[in-house]
């Protein structure tokens, strides 16, 4: 996938194209149904597929850094997302003060018309954009009429009569429904990081973990859960996870950190991931170490007899191996 960010590193030969517009955080059901969209467009206009985003997206630019929801995805995890579904460009634009005040003609005219060349738009239900939020459905299709580029709306994509979006994913995690976050998303929540060096103190504790920077202001998941990593090399291994503040330790910033079960090898700087599938219990601080120690024996406890019924805990020890992804899941 070729990632163009900003507008000014579009070239000529990016004119021509299939193309929707959003954030897509998460690349859930919904997101998916409209790059479904975007593909059967694409193979009958013989047109690459272009996705534009928002880099930093809308919401946040407007509510600020503090106030704005959690991401469910970082930038780099959409991309590798948007290109495991075989997506051929992504154009993320600088969501600014210019482009929050540029007037929705204006976009169509100087983007969509002058710089892509766009052929057919597909866009969610609820998209709107340009200044005050003014354009909406009809006006792009006007507009096509005019330019010769043909507009769908895709509709809603329901599971269980509930509409799939971004928000309702964020509020499944927060109120640690990972089943209902799955069936949304189409797969696991999932992170992913670079393994990093830590302060050792799961390991003086009797159980050591690889610590991920998580790299947001934010995050949707908070607590313990049972979790499988993997990576290049790494076949899916099943731990439990905390993601907090280690209040216990007088943590200050968050963090994700993963205890692998009878796992042995060495983990630093490898690039992972990890799928959230089963929350244990809320972050909390106790009154001592040994106090920590013990809940965390009781963590990995449940979190054994979790994996043990859906046939996850390995055999053997030898976690290194060419499988990188879970049989059903996607990026």
């Amino acid at each position: 996938m070729e990632f163009i960010r900003g507008q000014h590193n579009l070239r000529p030969r990016h004119r021509g194209c299939v193309a929707t517009i959003g954030n897509f955080d998460g690349v859930h059901l919904g997101h998916q149904a409209i790059l479904t969209q975007l593909h059967e467009a694409a193979q009958r206009l013989h047109l690459p597929r272009l996705v534009i985003t928002f880099e930093p997206q809308p919401q946040e630019y407007f509510a600020g850094p503090d106030a704005a929801p959690a991401r469910l995805m970082r930038l780099r995890e959409k991309l590798l997302a948007l290109d495991g579904l075989g997506i051929e460009r992504l154009l993320c634009l600088e969501f600014d003060q210019h482009l929050a005040a540029l007037p929705a003609p204006a976009f169509i005219e100087r983007l969509l018309v002058q710089q892509l060349g766009v052929r057919h738009l597909v866009i969610g239900d609820d998209f709107r954009f340009g200044h005050r939020r003014a354009g909406d459905f009809a006006l792009l299709v006007a507009a096509g009429q005019r330019h010769g580029f043909s507009v769908v709306n895709s509709h809603s994509y329901q599971v269980e009569g509930t509409r799939v979006s971004s928000t309702r994913i964020r509020q499944a995690l927060s109120q640690g429904d990972l089943d209902w976050a799955t069936r949304l998303l189409g797969r696991p929540y999932d992170m992913c990081g670079r393994v990093a060096h830590g302060d050792e103190r799961g390991r003086t504790l009797g159980f050591p973990t690889a610590n991920i920077h998580l790299h947001r202001r934010a995050t949707p998941v908070y607590g313990v859960y049972a979790v499988l990593m993997s990576g290049p090399g790494l076949r899916p291994w099943p731990g439990i996870a905390n993601v907090g503040r280690r209040p216990t330790v007088q943590g200050i910033r968050e963090q994700l950190e993963v205890h692998l079960l009878d796992f042995h090898g060495d983990l630093y700087g490898r690039h992972v991931k990890i799928d959230f599938l089963h929350y244990l219990r809320p972050e909390q601080r106790f009154a001592s170490l040994d106090a920590l120690r013990q809940q965390i024996q009781r963590d990995e406890q449940q979190a054994r007899s979790w994996f043990s019924t859906r046939g996850l805990i390995h055999d053997d020890a030898a976690p290194f191996s060419p499988t990188l992804s879970i049989p059903g899941q996607g990026v």
